[in-house]
């Protein structure tokens, strides 16, 4: 059956007044390298959800960003909120083990499948009763999402085919977040370092914003998290 808990617990977290963040969980970046510095990403997944974080991604992939099935695994038993798997999707099969593993939702990348495939991949994700989050980069992948139905899609500020090399910022949300399917759910993802960011996001249609590598590399992670989830009046 299909569920929407993921999107849910985003909107319970913008109604009461704050700004969802979706911590990413990941233990590297193929541009700043090891992001982890000797911290558990399990218990560091648990003491963002105790500051708030509703929900929680999962980099799974493992040559590029160092995650793994078991690291995915690990985070959904010990934290107990909806968790996103985000991985190079390109087969029924990988839906089937993201399932099986107990996530809530599923990363569907646009610039990385062609229409069919995507289509194949979001119809599959919810007969499994995964959640699909369409990721877009252009106000043709947004559209086609739109044209999907989908009511969970995030448009990444930075270029995935990359591998978020380049030096994007949340000037692409200021873009593309017109063309937002209504009624979806729409996460700004990438390249958010500030609470300035985080409100920039915010303001130009996003619901949430999705941040990896500046909650890594904070001095204080939790006192981040915190700003970021502060609407500024």
């Amino acid at each position: 059956m299909f569920k929407t808990e993921f999107s849910n617990s985003i909107r319970i977290r913008q109604q009461a007044g704050y700004i969802p963040v979706v911590p990413d969980i990941k233990c590297k970046s193929p541009k700043e390298g090891d992001l982890l510095r000797g911290r558990d990403p399990v218990a560091t997944a648990r003491l963002l959800v105790d500051e708030g974080a509703p929900v929680l991604s999962v980099v799974t992939e493992s040559e590029n960003f160092g995650g793994s099935l078991e690291l995915l695994e690990q985070v959904i038993r010990e934290t107990g909120v909806p968790v996103l798997r985000k991985d190079f999707i390109s087969r029924r099969e990988d839906l089937i083990v993201t399932r099986d593993i107990g996530a809530s939702a599923i990363l569907l990348i646009s610039s990385m499948l062609n229409q069919e495939q995507l289509e194949y991949l979001y119809e599959a994700a919810i007969e499994l009763g995964l959640e699909p989050l369409v990721e877009t980069h252009s106000i043709a992948e947004i559209q086609y999402a739109a044209k999907l139905g989908a009511g969970l899609v995030g448009i990444n500020n930075r270029n995935i085919i990359e591998l978020e090399r380049d030096d994007g910022t949340v000037e692409a949300t200021a873009s593309l977040a017109a063309y937002k399917p209504e009624g979806c759910v729409l996460i700004s993802e990438s390249a958010i370092a500030t609470q300035a960011d985080a409100n920039s996001a915010v303001l130009a249609g996003a619901d949430a914003v999705l941040v990896g590598t500046s909650l890594w590399q904070a001095e204080d992670m939790l006192t981040l998290y915190a700003e970021l989830s502060q609407r500024k009046s």
